[in-house]
């Protein structure tokens, strides 16, 4: 049998049972240093955008909006419309910071659609450029990640901070 050492999952192991907090909750007295923890890069009145600790490609955003629900129907408009800004800002972010060939933007609506946490929409915003894709996922079942997310964090949060 083949092992994998994998230290840094007894993290999640010794707190699996623990009640969970919704990643998109953010109170508005949040410090800097749970910021970074949890990789929120903004908090807005209508908004949040955090990166995606499972990202399937570097500079993968999330983009909720502050109410707590899942349905996309349940948003207002102007909900909706903040929604919606906040992906457009995202996205101007990410080309700027890392300079990507396109984007793919979505939305997973329920847990059948794929939604890895339903009680809470979010839009995911991953960055493309020529060549990401190769063998590895395919052969590998593995997917290379090129930078760090705590060294790609404080990029992208300068980057927004100037917006």
């Amino acid at each position: 049998m083949d092992r994998l050492w994998a230290p840094w999952r007894m993290e999640y192991i010794d707190k699996v049972n623990e009640p969970k907090k919704c990643i998109f909750c953010v109170d508005n007295s949040i410090s800097e240093e749970e910021m970074f923890e949890r990789l929120i890069l903004v908090v807005r009145k209508d908004y949040v955008v955090l990166m995606n600790k499972f990202p399937y490609n570097t500079g993968h955003l999330l983009v909720a909006p502050r109410k707590h629900v899942g349905d996309f129907l349940q948003l207002t408009p102007e909900e909706g419309k903040m929604l919606f800004e906040g992906t457009q800002r995202a996205i101007e972010v990410l080309a700027e910071v890392m300079k990507p060939h396109g984007f793919n933007v979505g939305l997973n609506i329920g847990r059948v659609a794929g939604a890895g946490i339903a009680e809470h929409l979010h839009v995911h915003i991953v960055p493309r450029w020529n060549g990401d894709t190769n063998f590895m996922p395919v052969v590998g079942d593995t997917k290379v990640m090129p930078q760090l997310l705590k060294e790609l964090y404080p990029k992208l949060k300068k980057a927004f901070e100037k917006l």
